[in-house]
């Protein structure tokens, strides 16, 4: 039997805008993310497992011709009721499973998947069928949490210090390094790029934020002045840029590994 979360309904991901480092991690992967489909008027763009629809609308505002894909119901209802309450041109919307995509092969100019691919049971088929729905010399792009991140390994480590070293009792509850149990992969840098590269040539593989989750940072960042805690914020994304094996995030981009015909 295929076990999946048809009613998932994000109540068990990275809580954004709570804090000062999270709403910035989810804002430079959206900016990100979204900037490696290069949207644009004539663009025909696939956002797969696209969830409440916030990205794909923000593409179609871009001039874009954007399909959200979703096989979430609550998820779908809740696309639609947020494009009804826009004034031009709104994404379609179209039911189904990531890995057996209902387009024909050479459909998008782009197609991207934004945070969910640790949801899929079969993500490496969908990274696949991505490649295949998108045109030779498209972009595909991915964008995936990295659970051996700087900021995972570090809390680890404390924690581990003081349960196995100090005899101390740690906080449970998930923490931030555990996999949730809606993911059926933990993701890391060289994982990610077996499964891309499979199928992508890649081309772009960048970090995104340094340190999220860790908790003296974020409450450090913030009691910051914003000007101060932005220009930290950018530092670290900046060293994440050049070090994605320790970043919280991991974009992977590049174009199907298939000629025209195959």
């Amino acid at each position: 039997m295929r076990v999946v979360d048809l009613d998932r309904d994000m109540s068990d991901v990275i809580p954004t805008g709570t804090t000062r480092d999270s709403e910035y991690l989810f804002d430079r992967m959206t900016q990100a993310t979204l900037g490696h489909t290069d949207p644009g008027p004539g663009r025909r763009i696939l956002d797969v497992a696209s969830g409440f629809g916030q990205d794909a609308i923000l593409l179609q505002e871009k001039g874009a011709t954007v399909v959200g894909a979703e096989p979430s119901e609550r998820m779908m209802a809740w696309a639609r009721m947020k494009s009804d309450e826009a004034t031009g041109a709104v994404p379609s919307w179209v039911r189904g499973w990531s890995d057996a995509l209902p387009f024909a092969t050479d459909s998008f100019d782009a197609a991207f998947c934004k945070g969910a691919l640790d949801h899929f049971d079969r993500p490496e088929l969908a990274i696949a069928e991505m490649a295949r729905v998108t045109r030779p010399g498209g972009r595909v792009v991915l964008a995936i949490a990295n659970f051996e991140s700087l900021s995972c390994r570090g809390a680890r480590a404390v924690d581990d210090l003081r349960e196995l070293g100090l005899g101390r009792p740690v906080a449970r509850g998930r923490r931030h390094y555990d996999v949730p149990a809606d993911h059926f992969t933990r993701y890391e840098l060289s994982l990610m790029r077996e499964q891309a590269g499979a199928h992508l040539h890649l081309d772009t593989v960048e970090g995104i934020s340094l340190a999220w989750g860790l908790p003296l940072w974020t409450r450090a960042v913030g009691h910051l002045p914003a000007p101060l805690a932005d220009a930290s914020l950018r530092l670290l994304d900046g060293l994440a840029g050049r070090f994605p094996g320790l970043a919280d995030v991991i974009i992977l981009a590049g174009h199907p590994r298939r000629s025209r015909g195959s």
